[in-house]
């Protein structure tokens, strides 16, 4: 009988044993486990868990609260190969692209662990006579979090370990299809002393996020996504009254100048392009060569250095990367290969069917390279999120930065140039939220706030850092005055000044 991953409510694992689905090996390409699904009953249970801890909850000192997240840090580095393992059991991730993960979402546990500067507040003394003035954060209450697969580790550590510093309680929703890792880290912030019921995590479907969308006691909603659900989370969100940060999807150009060192810009494009199989939202798919020399020489050393990659199971640390996620994803990866050789582009290097040795039935897509694409290609226009890297060129830089501009996604982008003319330019101009000078993968740090722009994010915060802060709290300002003994003042009628 296959393990069951349940859920975890007021501080205890349950199992509604109504409705379950497969939890599959993408190495094997069998179903290792099987995920509970949760009913409404169980979602509904989860918020009253939360709600019933927020009072204690909030009025607990944010040192101590930041207390809890020290611990919970140290024990995220205690079991670092453990959670690794279960990210690549679920996922697929080779470890060192999990840990990789792993380690970015305790950069976030160690800015929450800052809470009691981050919510200190505002003072000010004698804005008028005997008047002073000052501003409090205060938690929204019971908050929500919605995650996807590919980051089942980091993602959720970008919302939660911050909410509940913050003094809000939790109720994370995360991806069915690898569930073991994110229950896992979740019982490890208990195992810190967090209280129960502060932080809840129930697994399931559609109908589990329609509770956490619609019900009056959730206060704010944080998600992260392909932008046609990201679009629906923000807009019911909205409707049912709920403070919401929703972040979608994404198509990433980094731009090749003829100045550039081509040898480091390939092999920063290839970590960029196909760790984690392209299953990232910050993956660069699209590079724009400006030139036909510098499209020429881009491509003949990427086809040279992409000979040796390994695409393999995660047990094997000596691999490049591993499968993608289910069977119908890879599919669809390849779908987009079919579609582009369609359309004209030339595929210079295929993926579609890989030989892995003892692995046959994984879900395997190889690094592909594709040039000649074109804007008009359905390849170029849709979001991939496959080891697919494709080759456009431009005349200019202009024309290049055109194409960015003009693409409906504007997550994260980058330059490879010499030139600092050209990268300020560039970096002052190009209209995405997250940008890099020869840098491919430019996601901010923990203290920094991470989010894109045009249908790449819904909502006016962005995820963790400064931005989660304000997202998480709200503003009461407060102005007092304790007038002098004896002192009888007239009424006024005049707005105060």
């Amino acid at each position: 009988m296959k393990t069951t991953v349940g859920h975890l409510i007021n501080g205890e694992i349950c199992v509604d044993g109504v409705r379950a689905q497969s939890v599959f090996n993408p190495s094997t390409g069998a179903a290792s486990k099987q995920v509970d699904l949760a009913t409404i009953a169980t979602v509904e249970q989860a918020i009253a868990s939360a709600q019933a801890a927020f009072p204690a909850w909030r009025n607990t000192p944010p040192a101590k609260r930041a207390q809890v997240m020290f611990r919970f840090k140290q024990l995220l580095e205690e079991n670092a190969d453990g959670i690794c393992e279960l990210i690549g059991e679920e996922h697929g991730k080779i470890h060192h692209d999990a840990m990789g993960e792993l380690l970015r979402g305790i950069e976030n546990v160690e800015y929450a662990c800052g809470v009691p500067e981050l919510v200190k507040g505002e003072h000010s003394r004698n804005v008028g006579p005997g008047i002073d003035s000052w501003s409090e954060f205060q938690p929204l209450g019971v908050v929500a979090g919605i995650t996807p697969f590919n980051f089942p580790a980091m993602v959720p550590l970008w919302m939660y370990p911050m909410a509940i510093a913050c003094g809000n309680t939790f109720v994370l929703k995360p991806s069915e299809r690898d569930p073991s890792s994110t229950l896992f880290i979740a019982e490890l912030l208990m195992e810190a002393g967090l209280p129960k019921g502060v932080l809840n995590v129930v697994n399931g479907d559609k109908e589990a996020v329609d509770v956490l969308l619609t019900d009056q006691r959730v206060k704010a909603v944080s998600f992260v996504g392909s932008t046609p659900i990201a679009e629906y989370i923000y807009s019911t969100a909205n409707a049912n009254g709920k403070r919401c940060q929703a972040l979608g999807g994404a198509k990433n150009h980094a731009i090749v100048m003829p100045d550039a060192d081509m040898d480091n810009a390939v092999n920063q494009l290839l970590g960029a392009a196909f760790g984690s199989s392209g299953e990232r939202c910050m993956a660069l798919s699209v590079a724009v060569a400006v030139g036909d020399e510098a499209a020429d020489t881009l491509v003949s050393k990427l086809k040279e250095a992409m000979a040796p990659l390994k695409v393999g199971a995660f047990s094997n640390r000596e691999n490049d990367f591993g499968p993608v996620i289910t069977g119908a994803h890879r599919q669809k990866v390849t779908g987009y290969i079919d579609s582009a050789e369609a359309d004209g582009a030339t595929v210079v290097v295929d993926g579609r069917n890989p030989q892995v040795e003892g692995y046959r039935e994984g879900f395997f897509v190889g690094a592909t390279l594709i040039d000649n694409v074109t804007t008009e290609m359905k390849s170029y226009q849709e979001e991939i999120f496959g080891p697919v890297l494709q080759v456009v060129r431009a005349n200019t830089m202009e024309q290049a930065m055109q194409m960015i501009d003009d693409h409906e996604y504007g997550n994260g982008t980058c330059i490879f140039t010499r030139d600092g003319e050209a990268a300020r330019y560039f970096s002052d101009n190009i209209q995405v939220g997250m940008v890099g000078i020869n840098v491919p993968l430019p996601v901010p740090v923990s203290y920094h706030s991470f989010g894109g722009w045009k249908r790449s994010l819904f909502g006016d915060l962005h995820a963790y850092g400064p931005d989660a802060v304000r997202f998480y709290t709200k503003r009461k300002t407060i102005t007092q005055r304790w007038p002098s003994s004896g002192v009888r003042e007239g009424v006024s009628f005049a707005f105060p000044s």
